[in-house]
């Protein structure tokens, strides 16, 4: 399958002609909905451009039965989309693209929301069923048809949006499977019922029929080990659940982005393998390769995320371009990480300051160019270990110059003045 557009306006030359772009992706097509310049054209002539909320509720359906079916043909990433009446935007089974491109013609132009909803449907599947009480294998070809364990896969995360434990297991061409409802979740899902509208429990106080199959025992643990156990107690006291985590992050934020940005900040950024890094520290300008600008891009975030910073300290990322100044990057590796950065240019504007708060600069130095550092960051396991002077040193070795003669652009951090400090006990220049 190739991207192709079709056009649902006269004219298609139109800037404000509405337009459904279908492009394929690994696991599914991505069909989306411009609406983009129609929407502008019917709020300056005083129109609502918002979509019906019966179109709005045939999408939502039809986009929630499309996510499961690819989720459950195996699919573990996730999906973005936004919100608003400027595009629509559905992930979509290969199978269901031409249908799907002509239920949003007919929603579009006619109003018709009716292939939406045969759609969802049609692609709806029997989660209530395979979530039943009950221990039972579901066999592959007959219950379900992807691999036992992407299917496995699946199961749990619908489980896990009932409050459901699901205890299964993947055999060669089945699944084994016991839903059941812990306390805890039955107390939530009954104490606030209105965050589960709908929700019913069918698990407690459900009895195994004397004829159902017994799951074979496959050695490891032995089964039942929380038979009639009691529910775990719990107490309400205060705990510390906000402010800033030091990679940057708030500490609400325990998804997957913090826990990500968090190994990253500790441990560095993983060096692609496509570049070949022939000693330990690589200089990167605004000349380099843009795959060498964008990791250098990736590793300044992490101060940038850290320190709460407006703006990126790396932002060479177009076409090559030279600059006056010089902007440079040097990325120390180790342990195949980039765990130091240090973002530099050259200026010849300089003041000295002898590191003692309080004290005015002196010997002004408008002549000489110097080497100037604009940022250093190092990854949070290798702080104190002389990663930070191992970079001044390789700038200054570079630039041709001694420690002591390169500049520091201020303010400089705490951080930052221990490190001048043991490096130029006498003073340093700064700009």
């Amino acid at each position: 399958m190739t991207e192709r557009t079709t056009y649902l306006d006269p004219d298609p030359r139109d800037w404000r002609s509405r337009k459904i772009r279908v492009r394929p992706h690994r696991w599914y097509a991505t069909v989306e909905l411009d609406r983009d310049g129609y929407v502008d054209t019917a709020t300056s002539q005083g129109h609502d451009p918002e979509l019906p909320a019966a179109y709005s509720e045939a999408v939502v359906r039809a986009r929630d039965a499309y996510i499961d079916r690819i989720w459950y043909d195996g699919y573990s990433g996730d999906f973005s989309w936004g919100n608003g009446p400027r595009w629509v935007t559905l992930f979509v089974p290969f199978p269901h693209v031409q249908a799907t491109v002509e239920a949003l013609r007919s929603a579009e132009l006619d109003h018709d929301y009716s292939r939406f909803h045969a759609l969802a449907d049609s692609l709806a599947l029997p989660v209530d069923d395979w979530l039943a009480p009950g221990e039972r294998e579901l066999i592959r070809g007959i219950d379900f048809d992807p691999p036992p364990g992407a299917f496995l896969r699946f199961l749990r995360g619908k489980a896990m949006k009932c409050g459901v434990r699901l205890n299964g297991r993947a055999t060669a061409g089945s699944v084994w499977i016991r839903p059941t409802l812990s306390p805890f979740e039955k107390q939530i899902r009954e104490k606030f019922p209105e965050r589960y509208p709908g929700w019913v429990d069918r698990w407690t106080g459900y009895v195994e029929p004397e004829d159902a199959y017994f799951r074979p025992w496959v050695g490891g643990r032995d089964q039942n080990l929380s038979y009639g156990a009691k529910p775990v107690q719990f107490r309400a006291v205060e705990t510390p659940n906000g402010g800033d985590c030091p990679c940057g992050m708030n500490l609400r934020d325990n998804g997957k982005e913090h826990t990500t940005h968090h190994a990253a900040w500790a441990f560095g950024i993983r060096a692609p393998k496509s570049l070949m890094w022939l000693s330990s520290v690589a200089v990167v300008t605004s000349q380099s390769p843009i795959a060498w600008r964008k990791l250098v891009y990736q590793v300044a975030r992490m101060p940038q995320k850290e320190n709460h910073y407006d703006f990126n300290s790396w932002s060479h990322l177009d076409e090559p371009e030279e600059t006056p100044d010089n902007v440079r990057a040097y990325l120390l590796k180790s342990n195949d990480y980039v765990i130091g950065y240090l973002a530099a240019n050259d200026a010849s504007q300089h003041g000295h300051w002898d590191l003692i708060q309080g004290s005015p600069p002196s010997d002004e130095d408008d002549t000489t160019l110097r080497p100037r550092i604009i940022l250093i960051w190092v990854a949070d396991v290798y702080r104190h270990q002389g990663v930070g002077a191992a970079l001044v040193q390789a700038l200054a070795d570079d630039f041709g110059c001694h420690v002591a003669d390169v500049s520091w652009s201020t303010p400089i951090s705490d951080a930052g003045q221990r490190l001048a400090r043991r490096l130029s006990p006498d003073g340093i220049w700064f700009s």
